[in-house]
């Protein structure tokens, strides 16, 4: 609580109340309490100004003392307390950002649990908002947060919302041959706008990479990506379908009046002081239009080359490669392995005013200060060759392509990376060395390949143990076993295993890192793809030279604590030799 409150307050001076309080509760010792009330009669100060002045009590016994002494009656704050309408009439961010919750309504009285009760300031914000009377009750902060949790929870906050929606609803628009019929005059009314507030509020509050509005044939569903995994998050009927997915398209300047063509839309949202970028996608399915929304966190393309490489043995080999004046880095991996953000890690690595970096990308995931990013457009004619074609005659000292996807693409990438310049793009391969073979698949010559390759980079993200569930274990022989070809035979091998908690939402993980395979072209690994050797032999080669496989470098991670054994087989080929 802050005490800068206090000058702005008028205290009740009934200091005899004060004093029996004090004695009531047995703040002060006896001794203490006599010495308070000799010092009030000699002094004439009051028993507040002498606690405070002569530091005879903690913060928190002198703000309980001063709120007795304001008449603020303190409450044992829980979740079952609180009316849930009530607390709706305040804005989430209010409520979080302020540390309150509303309780109940009686009347022009909103009765408001607070931490700091003495905020007049926040109480008149209320007011105006809310046009109530605003009662103020104090609670302890760790009670009010759990209460916030609960009643604006997305689940919570749903079914109240969809419960307004069918009080508003005439009976006939419940009906199910009204399904797909909701009137675009209703798309802005409050409930649906909570509605689809929450669910992507909660996404946000959950982590979540992706938010899924699937129809089925009774309601629809609305999933969570989380960490990589899909979650349940709620239910909606299908009655209000149309609603919210209207409601999104408008928000995202898609064609609400169009429902047979796939539509992709853009949102910017304002949550918890930060800013986050929306990419929505529509898709006609047979139970209704499937809405996929891309969260992307604008903060995140700040993160450092050394926060997302974090091995060192990684680090260091994957420097090397990008400290190379010219030639061509590929990362390769599955869709949604983090194989962008590492390049953008690399380019803010390089990005310096000396160097001209351009990128062609598809979409722009996150703008980089001091980069020149370009969007694809193929309804333009800007493809990822004609972009490329064009950058070249850009004078960049550093090329970034997104994908390469095609023969023409990559002639041009292998061009540029032949006459000077550092290209960098992303494979859809399964390993490192299977972007080699991509690339003689696409048509680009062995000897080509040989020349402009320096290395190629497999990726992968595995989810990292809550710290707050994570426990120690000793494995069994069958978790040894798994663990073949271990570092240190020697050392005691400890696991971690997790149990999952409301941090974590029960998952047992928080968070995601990346693990990597990196091959560098070597002078005898130029020579085998010259010669038209196949992946395995140049998997051998590379073990060899101390190429680390994917598995070997999550079986390191499961080593170090940093995420458990049930993880690894999740992302990684556990048999990979």
């Amino acid at each position: 609580m802050q005490f800068g409150f206090l000058g702005t307050v008028p205290l009740m001076q009934d200091d005899d109340n004060i004093l029996s309080f004090l004695a009531k509760e047995n703040i002060l010792g006896e001794d203490v309490l006599q010495g308070v009330v000799e010092k009030r009669q000699d002094t004439g100060r009051s028993v507040i100004d002498i606690l405070k002045g002569d530091e005879l009590v903690g913060e928190d016994a002198l703000n309980k003392i001063i709120l007795f002494s304001s008449g603020i009656e303190f409450v044992t704050l829980s979740p079952e307390m609180v009316d849930p309408m009530a607390a709706q009439m305040v804005s989430y961010e209010t409520v979080n950002k302020h540390n309150l919750i509303p309780v109940r309504k009686d009347g022009n009285k909103l009765y408001v649990a607070m931490a700091s009760p003495l905020n007049l300031a926040v109480r008149d914000q209320i007011e105006a908002k809310t046009g109530c009377q605003v009662v103020p009750l104090y609670a302890t902060g760790s009670a009010i947060r759990q209460t916030i949790m609960y009643h604006f929870n997305v689940g919570n906050v749903t079914r109240q919302d969809i419960v307004s929606l069918r009080l508003k609803q005439s009976p006939s628009e419940r009906s199910p041959e009204a399904r797909g019929k909701f009137k675009s005059s209703n798309v802005a009314d409050a409930p649906v706008t909570r509605l689809v507030s929450s669910i992507i509020n909660g996404a946000i509050d959950a982590r979540a990479s992706d938010i899924h509005i699937e129809p089925q044939e009774y309601d629809v569903r609305v999933r969570y990506r989380v960490d990589g995994i899909l979650h349940d998050a709620i239910e909606i009927p299908s009655s209000v379908q149309q609603g919210v997915i209207s409601h999104i398209k408008i928000l995202t300047d898609m064609d609400i009046s169009e429902h047979r063509m796939p539509q992709d839309g853009h949102l910017t949202v304002q949550f918890h002081g930060k800013e986050y970028d929306l990419r929505v996608s529509s898709l006609p399915s047979v139970g209704g239009e499937k809405i996929v929304m891309r969260i992307l966190d604008k903060s995140a393309g700040l993160w450092a080359f050394d926060d997302i490489v974090t091995s060192g043995a990684d680090n260091k080999k994957l420097k090397e490669l990008i400290s190379n004046p010219y030639g061509m880095i590929l990362l390769t991996g599955p869709t949604g392995s983090g194989k962008t953000t590492t390049l953008y890690s690399v380019l803010q690595s390089l990005n310096s005013p000396e160097k001209n970096i351009v990128t062609v990308e598809d979409p722009v995931e996150y703008r980089l200060n001091g980069v020149t990013q370009v969007q694809v457009n193929p309804v333009a004619g800007m493809t990822f060759a004609n972009g490329l074609r064009s950058i070249v005659r850009q004078d960049p000292d550093i090329i970034f392509v997104g994908e390469i996807r095609d023969l023409e693409t990559a002639e041009i990438a292998i061009s540029a990376a032949l006459t000077g310049h550092l290209v960098l793009s992303t494979l859809h391969t399964n390993d490192a060395v299977g972007a080699v073979s991509r690339l003689v698949n696409l048509g680009i010559q062995p000897f080509l390949v040989a020349s402009a390759l320096l290395g190629a980079v497999a990726q992968r993200l595995v989810r990292t143990c809550c710290d707050k569930c994570k426990e120690t274990y000793e494995p069994s022989q069958e978790e040894l076993k798994i663990l073949r070809d271990l570092p240190n035979k020697n050392q005691d091998i400890k696991l971690r295993r997790c149990k999952g908690c409301n941090t974590c939402y029960h998952t047992g993980y928080y968070g995601r890192k990346a693990i990597y395979e990196i091959l560098s072209i070597t002078p005898e690994i130029r020579r085998m793809i010259v010669a038209g050797c196949g992946d395995d032999e140049i998997r051998t080669q590379a073990g060899k030279e101390g190429m680390r496989t994917l598995r070997e470098s999550g079986v390191e991670e499961v080593l170090a604590g940093a995420t458990t054994l049930e993880e690894l087989p999740r992302v990684v080929d556990m048999e990979q030799r």
